[in-house]
């Protein structure tokens, strides 16, 4: 590895913290002040009548507010503070799967250039038709669930000026955190592109991204997505669109699949404490992004057929 070859992941790197830095914090900063207003008591009360369509109760609307408006530990903390069936519990939890962290993902997807219709349409609908689906099949899981943990309490807030500085904190630290994982995984993609590695892995992933629609140099895209995350992925994603050569209906074909399917170790490892299945829960995600990226990428195709046909016509 040579000295330049580290100075370009680098200032990869440090563009993609600056560019998702500047979605990040702002959110980060105005949902934690949200969380003492009166505005996130009243989103929950505006969705807790529709519940019942999902087999939830009312109070179910906590855990999805906060783990749509913020991250999943915000949503698994709302669901420890209820008493909850496992049915109840493990609906929640796929849903939360597919629709967390909306507002920063969504911000992050139309970075790399995925349409706002598209990201919303994917998210809530599996979030929507996965629970729906849910309820009318599983007949069981109607004991109480245990949970095996406790949830972090938040620090004594006393006054705005505690409360603004805390915003600033946790933005600071979501913004740090991203910078620790895209700066280093940049310049190691740096230095694969270099070494000629990237173009042997493309190969090796070949059958499986081709297999999803999509063309070989979307490989890395989808693995750093699987691992990492949709907003730590991101910044993998832009980096592709902008030099890898990767396609927009290949970014959004990729962003569909990892919407179902992001973080899978993680995001699925964290809902063990809830005393729910988990491998029912990874399943369902894999399954659904499957099947799902096959079915958008084939109509896709089609309908790109139709194009040429329906302008000579006229």
């Amino acid at each position: 590895m040579n000295k330049q070859t580290f100075i370009d992941g680098l200032k990869a790197g440090l563009n993609t913290t600056w560019t998702l830095g500047k979605i990040i914090f702002p959110i980060t900063f105005i949902i934690t002040i949200l969380q003492f207003t009166p505005v996130l008591p009243f989103l929950t009360e505006l969705i807790a009548p529709f519940m019942g369509l999902f087999g939830l109760s009312g109070e179910a609307a906590v855990p999805l507010v906060l783990g749509n408006l913020l991250n999943l530990y915000a949503g698994i903390a709302g669901i420890l503070s209820l008493e909850m069936t496992v049915k109840e519990v493990f609906i929640i939890a796929v849903m939360l799967s597919f629709s967390h962290n909306l507002l920063i993902e969504t911000g992050v997807a139309l970075k790399v250039g995925v349409k706002l219709w598209v990201v919303l349409l994917v998210r809530l609908g599996l979030a929507f038709v996965s629970a729906i689906v849910i309820n009318l099949v599983w007949t069981g899981g109607g004991e109480i669930a245990q949970y095996g943990m406790v949830p972090v309490s938040e620090p004594d807030i006393s006054g705005w000026g505690s409360i603004i500085l805390l915003g600033l904190e946790k933005a600071a630290f979501g913004v740090l955190q991203l910078a620790m994982i895209v700066i280093p995984l940049m310049v190691a993609i740096q230095i694969m592109r270099d070494m000629k590695w990237l173009d042997v892995f493309s190969r090796w992933m070949a059958p499986i991204t081709r297999g999803l629609g999509m063309r070989e140099n979307t490989s890395m895209t989808l693995v750093a997505g699987l691992t990492i995350g949709l907003a730590y992925g991101a910044g993998v994603m832009i980096k592709a669109v902008q030099e890898d050569g990767v396609s927009k209906k290949d970014a959004t074909l990729a962003f569909i699949f990892l919407v179902a399917c992001h973080a899978v170790v993680e995001d699925t490892l964290i809902f063990i404490p809830l005393g729910i299945p988990i491998l029912p829960l990874l399943l369902i995600r894999v399954i659904t992004a499957i099947l799902l990226t096959i079915t958008v990428a084939a109509i896709w195709k089609r309908a790109e057929r139709r194009e040429p046909s329906y302008e000579q016509s006229h």
